[in-house]
């Protein structure tokens, strides 16, 4: 019996110590992203990709830390309002609202960590790129740069 528990105790220390799946990554390899401003600054980004329920869904909850040339890009299979909530999210994002064509309608920028407010994209978007928070003015992106990449021009 003392043998069993000290086994049990053991793999739960194992499984404490590794990272969740979750904090880590999605199903999709990580991709290239571009973001040029309208001063043809070009700023690029690796994001991993969330295009599948259980990812949007699983989003950057969980994580305590964000790379500067790291985000999580949300694919939508149209352009509709978008609403996002930083529930379970520990760290602050822009996130920036992205039409079909690439053109970025709106950024909502340094959203409360753990909040429930629902965020809405101010237009009709396809793509959400949630980067770390306050990057976004500190790199001149506004509304009306642009956002290339493969993830977003292979859905054009």
């Amino acid at each position: 019996m003392a043998a069993s528990r000290f086994a049990a105790a053991g793999a739960l220390v194992i499984l404490l110590c590794l990272p969740a799946r979750a904090q880590t990554s999605t199903d999709s390899p990580p991709e290239s992203l571009v973001v040029t401003t309208s001063a043809g600054d070009e700023h690029a980004f690796t994001v991993e990709i969330a295009d599948d329920p259980a990812e949007m869904m699983r989003g950057l909850m969980f994580r305590f830390e964000l790379a500067d040339d790291a985000g999580m890009l949300f694919i939508y299979p149209e352009e509709d309002i978008l609403t996002f909530w930083m529930r379970n999210t520990y760290i602050p994002l822009d996130m920036i609202f992205i039409k079909a064509d690439g053109t970025i309608d709106s950024i909502a920028e340094r959203t409360t960590p753990l909040s429930e407010r629902i965020i809405p994209s101010e237009g009709p978007s396809r793509f959400v790129l949630e980067i770390t928070g306050g990057l976004s003015a500190a790199l001149g992106i506004e509304p009306g740069d642009f956002v290339g990449g493969p993830a977003i021009e292979s859905r054009q």
